[in-house]
């Protein structure tokens, strides 16, 4: 059956014709912004079938209750069919906004509070989706599109956001359940990435993928539901906007690029990329590419071939 579709929250895939708005791109209903809170002019958008597009303005301290409310209203309306809802939340991307309920509550100050409003937010979805009956069957996914900015903890990894190619600015939770399919308590390490996403939910859902497109994620169902299963990635590229900023594969990450005080610095081009064992230095404090040399010829050759393939892209993109 087809399924209903929805995203409310960020979009930040392009607000000028023919990006926009999300329902041009396959999606039934869109109540959210064109890009991050950070920007102006911003307005809350909303457009539905047969609804034209319509604006209002954002009262932020409100933003995620909104966004939580129209989703659950979602999930209502489409109870009895199959349905697919991203809830692209912007908090607690800066600039901080706590809802009165919870401003002041938590002692890591407005970060926590806005924190912990969206703990409460996802509680009340799981509520709902307890209510209406359908818990056991649907696939509820939480995470995170990058690692924290300016606030929040990233548990001992290196740099953070726009920090270019360190774990500290990629690396995020990834929490998934689905009752009866993945089992309770399944813990793995296996390397993905959220371009994944799609491949995994069609294969779920038992759809094809889209045809005549080259997909870079690819089917997490095996890490989902059997211990121990290995990624089905040998690498993951890590990018820096259109650059290539570094590569990681199960045991072992290069990094091609940094940025030094207002310089971004080419690494792999200065003295050499370098290599860190990423099971037992998950801080990357340690270059080990003098001690393990053919390691690092292959992530640096495997470094080259992800410029070679996507960097062309990103030159064509600005022309």
């Amino acid at each position: 059956p087809d399924y209903a579709t929805a995203l409310v929250g960020k979009w930040h895939l392009g607000h000028v014709e023919p990006h926009w708005p999300p329902t041009r791109h396959g999606f039934d209903l869109f109540f959210g912004l064109p890009y991050s809170h950070d920007m102006v002019p911003l307005g809350l958008y909303a457009a539905g079938p047969g609804v034209e597009l319509t604006r209002e303005d954002v009262d932020m301290p409100r933003l995620t209750e909104r966004f939580f409310q129209r989703g659950l209203a979602f999930v209502e309306a489409n109870r009895a069919k199959p349905f697919f809802l991203l809830l692209a939340l912007t908090a607690p991307h800066l600039e901080l906004f706590p809802h009165p309920d919870f401003a002041g509550h938590s002692k890591a100050a407005a970060y926590g509070d806005v924190v912990e409003e969206v703990d409460a937010g996802v509680g009340r979805l799981m509520s709902t989706l307890k209510r209406l009956g359908i818990d056991r069957d649907t696939l509820v996914i939480v995470t995170s599109d990058n690692g924290p900015w300016f606030e929040g903890s990233v548990g001992g990894l290196r740099n953070r956001k726009g920090g270019e190619g360190w774990d500290g600015g990629y690396r995020v939770p990834f929490a998934a359940r689905l009752p009866g399919v993945i089992p309770a308590g399944l813990q793995s390490d296996a390397i993905a990435m959220n371009i994944d996403l799609m491949p995994t939910i069609l294969a779920l859902a038992g759809k094809p993928p889209p045809p005549g497109v080259e997909l870079d994620g690819r089917d997490l169902r095996q890490v989902l539901t059997r211990r121990g299963a290995p990624s089905p990635h040998e690498e993951l590229i890590l990018f820096n906007n259109e650059q290539v900023a570094a590569v990681r594969t199960q045991a072992w990450k290069l990094v091609g690029r940094s940025y030094y005080r207002h310089l971004e610095l080419p690494l792999s081009v200065r003295g050499g990329a370098l290599l860190f064992d990423a099971q037992a230095d998950p801080s990357e404090s340690y270059n080990l590419a003098t001690l393990h040399p053919a390691v690092h010829a292959d992530l640096k050759a495997r470094f080259d071939r992800a410029k070679a393939k996507f960097e062309p892209m990103g030159v064509r993109k600005a022309n």
